[in-house]
């Protein structure tokens, strides 16, 4: 397993770079929005209508922020579950978001459209929200307001630590944890 440090926004040859298992520690800036704004978002594609911003080279990480204490630009920044984001990825894929980072397995559709987007799926990690709000220097809201910590963000962050657990060959850490579990007898 290796690690790398990616600018954003992602090309294809960075992405093709990172394997399951491989440690990511992304700069740049990331999408950051969580149910609500991915909703808005596909019904704006179902509708033929413009997007508040371009998915070209995107990553989302799938957040709901905390208010910022004085003298911080963001509160605790962890990861929201994945699977909820999963009706609306094939198509934010399609439009090109490279990235998405969240937590927890991501469902058939999506690994699917992964595959053919050539697209992966980053975990941060669950439960570290203050200490991953740390690599995160900036925050602007970029659409809905209105939806308070799941209204569409853009984070500038510096070595944003990730895991991969999908990439663009087909292979997914988790499912790779379960097989080495089950050849050394031990249920997941």
């Amino acid at each position: 397993m290796s690690e790398h440090r990616i600018a954003t926004p992602l090309t294809d040859e960075a992405v093709a770079l990172l394997r399951a298992g491989d440690k990511v520690l992304l700069s740049g800036s990331l999408l950051a929005g969580r149910d609500e704004a991915h909703r808005r978002l596909a019904e704006l594609i179902r509708e033929g209508k413009p997007l508040p911003v371009s998915l070209k080279g995107e990553a989302i990480y799938y957040v709901g922020p905390t208010p910022a204490r004085p003298g911080r630009v963001i509160g605790s920044a962890g990861p929201t579950s994945s699977y909820r984001m999963d009706p609306y990825t094939p198509a934010l894929l399609g439009l090109g978001v490279k990235a998405t980072i969240g937590k927890g397995q991501r469902g058939p559709e999506v690994r699917k459209a992964m595959l053919e987007q050539g697209a992966v799926y980053l975990a941060a990690v669950g439960g570290a929200g203050a200490l991953l709000a740390r690599h995160i220097e900036g925050v602007e809201t970029i659409a809905w307001p209105e939806l308070g910590p799941e209204a569409l963000r853009r984070m500038t962050v510096r070595d944003f630590p990730c895991i991969v657990i999908d990439d663009i060959y087909g292979c997914d850490l988790y499912e790779e944890g379960r097989r080495r579990f089950r050849r050394i007898g031990v249920s997941p």
